[in-house]
């Protein structure tokens, strides 16, 4: 889809155009280029980049583009050119018309989206565009350009490193009319982006968690159900559920589908449903037993509430855990681990807390009888 096709309309969408709005606003008063911000998997981060801001940019008059770097982790380059590509209207019609035999390959491009390109097209030559190519052709351009680099997180790998510093570049001498939005589901990986003095994007965006969604969407989708339904819901039972689901929004419109479908069953058989569906404890005891031991233990803790896991005690209860002496050390890779496989995130300095809320309630019923 193009960028002035605009947004199909998603009838359960819970709108947030004061968010967007915010995020915009800074820009056009010339306070910031370049914003971050993260949110846990299936909280509806991306519904609120394709169905609010990047529209709200559109009516503003920016080009927007939109690239989930998870789509093409081994080449975000590819991903990220396609993107920009696409937005400014060049690179599939330059494809199709060179290369009738070899059109462009469009992978899983949101239909909702505007702008979007999540994977590789060929071009005419049947070789990928550079940067320094999509740059070129978006100086051309006289309007300010939005782009939003989704799961940018992946851009923090060092196989990447020689891209994100040309990218960096290019970005730095165009703040003006260029402005980048980061969000990922990765906290820690993003900090790592943003914190640490050796990497490209060093102090380059402010970063924040994306404000949850809550209340106000349970009541809308609560309502909106209850527009259709033959046994309406309360808003009570509504928010109930959502707060048994861990507050996670994919989670609970699972739980609104099931109830509409076998209303007779009542409010409590479609939670129990969902909660089984979704916090399936093969798929958790299958990540739990991939686990290093020593992950395991860090993680015990972490689900617990400990908040000093270098601790003489917290060492005292790994060891024991682990059946041999731990140290500093262990912990350490075993953070580092956990971190790199999005398994825990750190929230502040010595503060970590595992990603899945379900997969830390499942550890802690696991381990509950454990000193």
């Amino acid at each position: 889809m193009k960028p002035h096709d605009g947004p199909v309309s998603d009838l359960w969408h819970f709108a947030r155009p004061e968010l967007a709005e915010g995020y915009l606003n800074a820009f056009d008063l010339k306070l910031s280029s370049a914003r971050g911000f993260f949110a846990p998997r299936r909280m509806g981060k991306t519904e609120f980049l394709l169905q609010d801001l990047l529209p709200a940019a559109q009516k503003r008059g920016y080009i927007v583009a939109y690239t989930n770097l998870w789509d093409n982790r081994a080449s975000p380059e590819a991903a990220l050119v396609a993107a920009l590509f696409d937005a400014l209207g060049l690179r599939s019609a330059q494809a199709l018309s060179a290369r009738p035999d070899r059109p462009a390959q469009r992978g899983n491009a949101d239909a909702k989206t505007p702008g979007t390109l999540e994977a590789k097209v060929a071009t005419c030559d049947g070789k990928e565009p550079t940067l320094q190519e999509a740059i070129r052709k978006l100086d051309e351009q006289r309007k300010t350009f939005l782009l939003v680099i989704d799961e940018a997180q992946v851009l923090a790998r060092t196989a990447h490193s020689d891209f994100v510093h040309a990218l960096r570049a290019a970005l730095d001498i165009r703040k003006a009319r260029v402005k980048v939005i980061f969000t990922g589901s990765s906290g820690t990986a993003l900090r790592a982006m943003f914190a640490r003095p050796s990497e490209p994007f060093y102090h380059w965006a402010a970063l924040e968690p994306l404000p949850p969604l809550g209340g106000g969407f349970v009541d809308f989708t609560v309502k909106l159900m209850n527009s259709m339904a033959r046994k309406p819901m309360t808003a009570k039972q509504g928010r109930r559920a959502f707060t048994e689901l861990n507050d996670t929004p994919e989670f609970f419109r699972r739980f609104i589908e099931r109830y509409m479908l076998h209303q007779v069953l009542g409010p409590d058989s479609a939670l129990r449903y969902t909660k089984a569906s979704v916090f399936s404890d093969e798929h958790l005891h299958e990540a739990w037993s991939d686990m290093n031991p020593a992950d395991q233990a860090v993680l015990t803790l972490i689900a617990r509430g400990d908040s000093d896991l270098h601790s003489a005690n917290a060492l005292g209860r790994i060891s024991a855990s682990l059946e041999k002496t731990a140290t500093k050390s262990t912990v350490a890779h075993a953070l580092r681990r956990l971190q790199a496989g999005n398994v825990v995130t750190r929230v502040s300095f010595g503060e970590y807390r595992i990603e899945e809320e379900a997969f830390a309630d499942w550890i802690r019923q696991r381990t509950a009888g454990i000193r």
